[in-house]
C-alpha cells in the first residue's frame, strides 16, 4: 500500500479527525484501489477505525472516524437527526446566486430511492463566468452537493459526472486543477461523550488551493463560519426544488 502521511486535524479517546486528500476513497469496495482512508487511517493511528460518514473520492477535506463502536453509532445518530453541521467551498460554473436553498430528492446510495436532499449554498467569489460558493448540506445523501449544484445549473468544476469536460480541462490546462473542485472545510457537532460541541476544520489541500490563488479567488473564501452561519433555509428566497 501506497505511504501517505494524514494530517491528523483532532483526537482523543475516541475520535479522529483527519484532512483527506482527494483521489483516495473511504472504504476498500468503492473503487478498485488498494489505498483507502480507513487501511490509511488505520495504519498511521495503529488502532482500529470506524468511518461515520463519507466523502467523495475525488473531495478532499474534513473526514471523520470513531474509535469504538460505540462512539460510531452515536455520531451516525447524530448526522440522522441533523445534529451535525458541515460547509463545503466549492468552484461552479456561471454566476451562482448569492444563495439558494435547495429541496431536491437524490439517491441515497447507487441506483437507489430518491429520498428527500435539502442544501444551502452562498456565493463567495467569482472569477470570469465561474463562481466560488459555500455549501451546506442538511442531508447526507450520495453525491448529494454535486447533484443539487447541477441541478440549480451550476455543476462543479472537474466533476466528470455532472459537469462538462470542456470546462474541466481549460482548468486543467490553464490552473493544473486536475481534481474536483470540493473541499470539505469544516464541521461543527456535538462530542458523542461530553457533549462538548467540536469545531474542526481542514485547511485546503495545495492541489485546490494554488489554482484558486492562480485565479485570483479572495483567501478568505477559506475562512471557517459555521459558527457564524444563520440558515436562510425558511426566509424564501432563492429557492430550488
Amino acid at each position: 500500500m501506497e505511504k501517505i502521511h494524514l494530517d491528523i486535524l483532532y483526537r482523543d479517546e475516541i475520535l479522529v479527525a483527519v484532512n483527506k486528500p482527494s483521489g483516495i476513497s473511504v472504504h476498500k469496495g468503492w473503487d478498485r484501489s488498494n489505498t483507502v482512508m480507513v487501511a490509511l487511517v488505520r495504519d498511521q493511528l495503529g488502532e482500529y477505525v470506524f468511518p461515520v460518514h463519507r466523502l467523495d473520492r475525488s473531495t478532499s477535506g474534513v473526514l471523520l472516524f470513531a474509535l469504538n463502536k460505540e462512539a460510531a453509532k452515536s455520531i451516525q445518530e447524530a448526522f440522522q437527526a441533523e445534529q451535525i453541521q458541515k460547509r463545503y467551498i466549492a468552484l461552479v460554473r456561471g454566476i451562482a446566486p448569492e444563495y439558494a436553498f435547495i429541496d431536491n430528492p437524490v439517491p441515497s446510495k447507487p441506483k437507489g430511492p430518491r429520498v428527500p436532499a435539502r442544501t444551502e449554498c452562498w456565493r463567495l467569489d467569482t472569477f470570469e463566468r465561474y463562481s466560488v460558493v459555500a455549501a451546506q448540506p442538511k442531508t447526507g445523501r450520495l453525491h448529494q452537493i454535486r447533484r443539487h449544484l447541477k441541478h440549480i445549473t451550476h455543476p462543479l468544476i472537474g466533476d466528470v459526472n455532472y459537469g462538462k469536460g470542456e470546462h474541466n480541462r481549460y482548468f486543467r490546462k490553464h490552473f493544473n486543477l486536475h481534481r474536483l473542485a470540493l473541499h470539505a472545510l469544516e464541521i461543527l457537532f456535538p462530542h458523542p461523550e461530553t457533549g462538548e460541541i467540536l469545531h474542526i476544520i481542514a485547511p485546503p489541500t495545495e492541489d485546490i488551493l494554488v489554482p484558486f490563488q492562480e485565479m485570483g479567488i479572495q483567501s478568505d473564501v477559506w475562512q471557517p463560519q459555521l459558527s457564524l452561519v444563520k440558515s436562510e433555509e425558511t426566509s424564501g428566497k432563492s429557492t430550488h426544488t
